[in-house]
């Protein structure tokens, strides 16, 4: 390695970006290439850094397969913070156990780390939690450190273990300190804030109360009969019903909730359910069987009792019921809270990580675009969506793909 690449090799390593680029900008040769593109990352201008990526990764000969797979992992990282989540995870499992064979323990790290991030964005929390799980974090840098730690504390902040998730930001915060780079400490401060920010609304007896992360889950590991319009479902600390594929009757488990422990009167529970202003004998007629289908699926956990202007909902053992509703109103809520992380999604990114089509996708685009909610940059294949960031609340519960609870 020349002095020159040696030199800016050092400054990107101490935040120093331009300082580094300062070093190579004329330079074209594949290290150059690569210590470019990172110096490009760090000053924001992605694309133009995956390209040079890219360009030092087919540079590299045959016998250079470290410097190759350091590119690659490099570029993952790269496509990570552009959101693009189409690449396929093959070359990064690759690049790491190249790494791994040659001793690049940290950098090895690096490219598990950043694959278990991506499942974590595409919602497959499973699967990431397996990922976490086989990370040895004993010597990593702090700064590799802190971005490991903070993808746990996402893991468990969405799975509801407030307690671990608040232990693993207080070790993030310690490793971003000891690092000294000022990105890490905002980002540790931005997770951090999302504990004391409402998360969700508890709706009983006709009151409304907002409710904080730790008193989500507090209230989901209550006895209290739970309808969770963040999650789609209805449940009790034992037992959980997923309707998430059934929304007509998670429609009508709600207001059935929030009715309780009154009725509800047939034409309010139509005009919810089938949205129409109109019923007729043939809307009556489906809301039984509707009706019974809910009475079915609920059948451990409360009954469903005929009235004489509607239907009510009578839990099991006395039990209160509880609607817990989304900080924000509306069917585009997983959407948004995706987008309000301050990212650029792409279309395709955002239909990965809901699992929905495209053109799903892009109709909700344009209804949030419609009421002012996000905005797009770019046009064609280079468009992008952002939101403004919602400080006001988290958007946790919100987001795709959460896990079950138990």
């Amino acid at each position: 390695m020349d002095s020159l690449i040696a030199a800016s090799a050092r400054a990107l390593a101490a935040g120093d970006a331009l300082g580094a680029l300062k070093r190579v900008a004329l330079r074209d040769d594949p290290p150059a290439l690569a210590l470019r593109g990172i110096a490009m990352a760090q000053l924001g201008e992605l694309s133009r850094a995956r390209e040079l990526l890219r360009r030092a990764a087919s540079g590299f000969g045959a016998h250079e397969e470290l410097a190759r797979a350091r590119c690659v992992v490099a570029e993952a990282e790269v496509a990570l913070a552009m959101r693009d989540l189409s690449g396929s995870p093959r070359a990064l499992a690759a690049a790491a156990i190249a790494l791994e064979a040659r001793d690049d323990h940290a950098n090895a790290l690096q490219a598990r780390l950043i694959a278990a991030r991506r499942l974590l964005l595409l919602g497959r929390l499973a699967e990431a939690a397996a990922a976490l799980a086989t990370l040895n974090a004993r010597g990593l840098s702090p700064s590799l450190a802190a971005v490991a730690e903070l993808a746990a504390a996402e893991l468990a902040l969405r799975s509801l273990h407030v307690d671990t998730a608040r232990a693993a930001l207080a070790r993030a915060h310690d490793a971003a300190l000891r690092a000294r780079v000022p990105a890490l400490l905002a980002e540790v401060a931005e997770a951090s804030a999302t504990l004391d920010r409402p998360a969700a609304r508890r709706l009983s007896n006709g009151t409304e109360q907002t409710l904080r992360l730790d008193e989500v889950a507090a209230l989901l590991a209550s006895d209290a009969l739970v309808v969770d319009a963040c999650r789609h479902g209805v449940g009790t600390q034992a037992t959980w019903q997923p309707l998430a594929r059934r929304p007509v009757l998670f429609t009508l488990a709600r207001a059935l909730a929030e009715a309780w422990p009154g009725d509800a009167d047939r034409e309010t529970l139509i005009a919810v359910a089938f949205r129409t202003r109109h019923p007729d004998e043939t809307h009556r007629a489906r809301l039984r069987v509707e009706i019974g289908r809910l009475r079915a699926l609920l059948k451990g956990l409360a009954t469903i009792e005929a009235t004489p202007r509607g239907f009510v909902l009578r839990p099991h053992g006395d039990r209160a019921v509880v609607v817990l509703a989304p900080p924000i109103d509306g069917e585009q809520g997983a959407m948004v809270a995706l987008l309000s992380d301050g990212a650029a999604w792409s279309t395709s990114a955002l239909a990965l990580a809901l699992g929905a089509s495209q053109r799903t996708v892009q109709r909700a685009l344009a209804e949030l675009e419609a009421d002012a909610r996000v905005r797009a940059i770019g046009q064609a294949r280079s468009r992008r969506w952002l939101a403004p960031p919602l400080a006001g609340f988290t958007t946790i519960l919100l987001l795709p793909a959460a896990l079950p609870i138990e």
